[in-house]
């Protein structure tokens, strides 16, 4: 039977904590790492709904991509979401381990997977790591025959699963060349238009973000922060369960996207 430390370990094989933000919180962030890890539950963000799964179903350990804690806490009570959701955890014996943007840049990790997804060839990091050029924050590449922004939008839906996303048509012509970020990183267009990149697929943008998309002539796909990252966890947990066939491991089931769509026309 494998240990907490076990799954932190080939965790930190799988999604090197060394690829996070300098900002970023990721590892193993609550938790007994000698204990054992029969039951291991992965989910996007870890919520109230998230946490009442892990207890009811007495995992031993969240897998979560969004860190919890996230920031240093002065406190830790009932007060706040945050701290009852720790200490809902740490009564019901359930420990936390975060890989968040380490997953997001590794090998086969989210952005990576995401590009594959659409079809893209030539695919490389949209910003390298100095010390590895093979690594690196979001991912680019090109589309073996030029596609209109509908299709790459259609292509993008498709393989997410979701029935709407929204799209910024800075160009109106064909794309080919695609840049890749899960999430929320518009501070990336200027870094997808300086490879020439003709459309950045991410989660969401800001206002401002989409305006300087069209400014500088790059198609923005906004998917959803939800959907460009939710795939990954339910990935990653068939990537654990045959890792550790002795631990039984499911992606939430409670887990869902707080955003959706109300028609104009409901009455």
């Amino acid at each position: 039977m494998p240990t907490i430390a076990d799954i932190a370990e080939f965790l930190e094989r799988f999604a090197p904590t060394r690829l996070a933000a300098e900002w970023d919180n990721v590892g193993l962030l609550v938790g007994n790492g000698a204990l054992p890890a029969r039951r291991i539950m992965t989910c996007l963000t870890i919520t109230g709904e998230s946490v009442a799964e892990a207890v009811a179903e007495k995992a031993d350990l969240i897998v979560a991509h969004h860190p919890l804690p996230f920031r240093p806490l002065k406190r830790l009570t009932t007060g706040t979401p945050e701290g009852r959701n720790l200490l809902a955890l740490i009564a019901g014996g359930v420990g936390v381990y975060s890989p968040h943007t380490a997953f997001d840049s590794a090998g086969r990790g989210i952005n990576q997977r995401l590009a594959e997804g659409i079809s893209l060839q030539n695919i490389a990091p949209l910003t390298a790591d100095a010390v590895d050029p093979a690594i690196g924050t979001g991912r680019w590449g090109v589309l073996a025959e030029p596609a209109s922004l509908e299709q790459l939008a259609r292509s993008v839906a498709r393989f997410l699963k979701i029935d709407a996303l929204q799209v910024v048509n800075a160009l109106g012509d064909k794309v080919r060349t695609i840049a890749i970020a899960c999430g929320s990183v518009g501070e990336l267009i200027g870094d997808a238009r300086r490879l020439g990149c003709d459309a950045f697929v991410t989660g969401e943008a800001r206002f401002h973000s989409c305006l300087e998309a069209e400014a500088i002539g790059v198609n923005l796909v906004l998917a959803g922060h939800y959907a460009t990252e939710r795939f990954a966890v339910e990935q990653l947990a068939d990537v654990l369960a045959a890792e550790f066939p002795g631990a039984a491991v499911w992606a939430s089931r409670r887990e869902s996207d707080p955003l959706f769509t109300v028609s104009a026309n409901c009455p």
